[in-house]
């Protein structure tokens, strides 16, 4: 039988906003005090995820930070002429003050506010909980700048993002900024029912991991969000029951996987050996899973 629209309904609420909030908040004044080593830089600290794109559901505990250099940036040049690509260069000297020696300054900053609860993970500095503070990961990164055309810098033009790098050293762009606006966009052209839909897809995510049809792994927020982006407006219907359905037809009867785009729109949402991609893969036993949750609840 299918879950009940009751079930599908409590799933749809929004987790934790006052912790949440109070944890961005107290983290943000650490990261942003006048004694900081990075004081007198150009930064901006933001958030990202699933509690900053209203997405978040109970089982989603971390508050996802970012910090941003702007004194020093990287490139996408792919979409330049070689004519373009060597002005960019001739026009930017290479930062004195680096990604390197910001992540650090950060992480002396954390280290000395929060002590052992501050760790460096694979792509971002973690915090443990403690007491009313939720678990939080703070993304140290410089700005990231697709280029589209160059002959100057004051005539050029280039999206906007974020840029990190992973314990293997591996530069991972992004766009939190893009993802939130177009989330929030495609939200409203939904009626307001894609974020609660999201939580619905993330609450079945959690069930489906604890019973063992998924590993934790398969399926990411940040992907779900971008597949649920993906699904024609008028798929979201004013019942859960329906709208869940809608989705699960969709991409196993009609989507162009190949064509599908995170909601950033900057990346393919599908793709394999890409850390902007989900793996096609991860994505089909999310959907298998999610269909025999359905048609076996009890």
């Amino acid at each position: 039988m299918p879950i009940p629209e009751a079930q599908l309904e409590i799933w749809s609420h929004q987790g934790s906003i006052a912790q949440s909030s109070a944890t961005y908040n107290t983290i943000r004044n650490v990261l942003v005090a006048a004694g900081t080593p990075y004081a007198g830089r150009t930064f901006e600290v933001f958030l990202q995820g699933s509690y900053g794109n209203a997405t978040n559901i109970y089982a989603e505990s971390d508050v996802d930070i970012v910090i941003r250099l702007d004194d020093t940036f990287h490139s996408d040049l792919e979409q330049l002429t070689a004519e373009e690509q060597a002005a960019q260069h001739a026009a930017f000297e290479d930062a004195a003050y680096t990604h390197t020696d910001f992540k650090q300054d950060v992480m002396s900053v954390l280290m000395r506010q929060y002590g052992g609860a501050a760790s460096e993970g694979d792509k971002a500095i973690k915090i443990e909980a403690n007491g009313s503070r939720r678990k939080a990961d703070v993304i140290v990164a410089t700005q990231f700048r697709r280029y589209w055309s160059f002959r100057s810098t004051r005539d050029s033009t280039y999206t906007e993002g974020i840029c990190f790098f992973n314990a293997a050293g591996d530069l991972i762009p992004n766009y939190p900024k893009l993802h939130a606006t177009h989330l929030t966009t495609k939200h409203q052209d939904t009626a307001s029912r894609l974020k609660p839909l999201a939580r619905v897809f993330k609450n079945m995510r959690s069930l489906m991991v604890d019973v063992g049809l998924i590993e934790p792994s398969t399926a990411p927020s940040y992907y779900l969000e971008g597949l649920l982006y993906n699904v024609p407006s008028g798929l979201f219907a004013t019942r859960f029951e329906d709208s869940v359905v809608n989705v699960l037809n969709w991409y196993l009867q009609e989507a162009a996987r190949d064509d599908l785009v995170c909601a950033n729109e900057q990346f393919y949402l599908l793709r394999d050996g890409f850390h902007t991609c989900w793996s096609p893969a991860e994505c089909n036993a999310f959907i298998t899973a999610a269909v025999q949750l359905w048609n076996e609840w009890h």
